[in-house]
């Protein structure tokens, strides 16, 4: 059992969750995930590090509220244990030999983007650090990315806060300025990841996904987390867990991505309200 020592809400859909699991604290870097069941009956759901303190032995967590899962995740309080946490898993990012980075964060994907903007910095390099949202509500974590960044550029879609428009503007006014980096690293939602590939494609600046497909057993056995690369000219089957979650972006196949990604759509709906109608039956009792 695994205890949690601390929790925050950051939004109304989004909450942090710091765990006691003092092997993973010593262990995780950047990039890295674990993977985690709320109780002996639960599904396994990955969950990327957001951040470690090796000396409390604690592994911190941020998650959305979507789906069944992260609504029992989401009930429970500082002290209550969950049944299962193992991780590190996947590889970490690549941070070394980059003199200037652009990182991308959409809404929840933020909390993967910081622990990797924190890492490129810590390793010298320059950073600019892109960050959107729905509005101004939504936002999370402004205040960390700013304080790790060279230079930051808040989105939000209605213009309720920072610059208004989407994460590829200011990334093409940049790069159609001249502006160079080393590496572009984009996370967040499947589509935004497309489009700032589409978006740096005409300069050829190398881009880097964190990919969150479905992932089941974390080993690379289940098949689940799959991702098609097109590489000169062949198609290639890599699995998120064991190779990624970090891709060359220009590689993905991004329509077969996101299709899967909305395979189990129907059924998480379904299992997300037998879930609050449970917890509703147990407040009513």
């Amino acid at each position: 059992m695994y205890r949690i020592v601390n929790r925050k809400e950051l939004n109304r859909t989004v909450t942090m969750l710091e765990i006691e699991a003092p092997l993973a604290a010593r262990k995780a870097k950047a990039g890295q995930f674990i993977i985690l069941r709320v109780d002996e009956d639960g599904e396994r759901v990955p969950f990327t590090v957001y951040q470690t303190d090796p000396e409390r032995g604690t592994v911190s967590i941020i998650f959305q509220v979507l789906g069944a899962t992260t609504k029992k995740l989401n009930q429970k309080r500082t002290g209550e244990y969950i049944s299962d946490f193992a991780g590190p898993l996947g590889i970490a990012t690549n941070t070394a030999g980059k003199k200037r980075v652009c990182i991308i964060g959409g809404g929840v994907g933020c909390a993967i983007a910081l622990p990797i903007a924190r890492a490129f910095k810590a390793n010298g390099s320059h950073v600019t650090s892109i960050i959107g949202f729905r509005s101004r509500d939504l936002i999370i974590l402004k205040e960390e990315f700013r304080a790790c960044s060279d230079e930051i550029h808040i989105m939000t879609d209605d213009g309720s806060y920072g610059e208004h428009g989407n994460v590829c503007m200011p990334l093409v006014k940049m790069l159609g300025a001249g502006e160079q980096f080393d590496e572009i690293m984009t996370v967040g939602p499947m589509m935004m990841m497309k489009f700032v590939v589409e978006a740096a494609r005409p300069y050829k600046t190398p881009v880097t996904v964190s990919m969150n497909p479905i992932m089941i057993d974390g080993t690379g056995m289940c098949g689940g987390c799959r991702v098609t690369l097109n590489r000169n000219g062949e198609r290639i089957t890599k699995f998120a867990c064991v190779d990624g979650p970090d891709f060359n972006g220009y590689e993905i196949d991004f329509d077969e991505a996101i299709s899967r990604n909305r395979m189990y759509v129907d059924f998480e709906r379904r299992a997300y309200e037998n879930t609050c109608n449970l917890l509703r039956k147990r407040e009513d009792e």
